[in-house]
């Protein structure tokens, strides 16, 4: 899953409580990054139900700054990961 989540995202933790909220569910690896559009993007790979309970956190009111929407994307895993990293 990628999913892009515009809204008041940067320099607020955004990232870092992210791969917390990633790594409280378990079973994922892939990473977070900034993007220079404001935007921050999240690469998740392993479980649908995993990726489906972030998408839930990303929307819950529960994430630093301000979430004004998210967007995501399902397609065929790539590979590549270890972990669930900061980019």
């Amino acid at each position: 899953m990628t999913a892009w989540v515009r809204g008041e995202v940067q320099g607020v933790g955004f990232r870092w409580f992210t791969r917390a909220a990633v790594l409280r569910i378990g079973g994922l690896v892939g990473y977070v990054s900034n993007l220079d559009d404001g935007r921050v993007q999240i690469v998740a790979e392993g479980p649908r139900d995993g990726c489906d309970r972030i998408l839930e956190w990303l929307r819950g009111g529960d994430t630093p700054g301000r979430v004004e929407g998210v967007t995501e994307l399902f397609d065929q895993p790539r590979g590549g990961y270890t972990e669930f990293a900061i980019r």
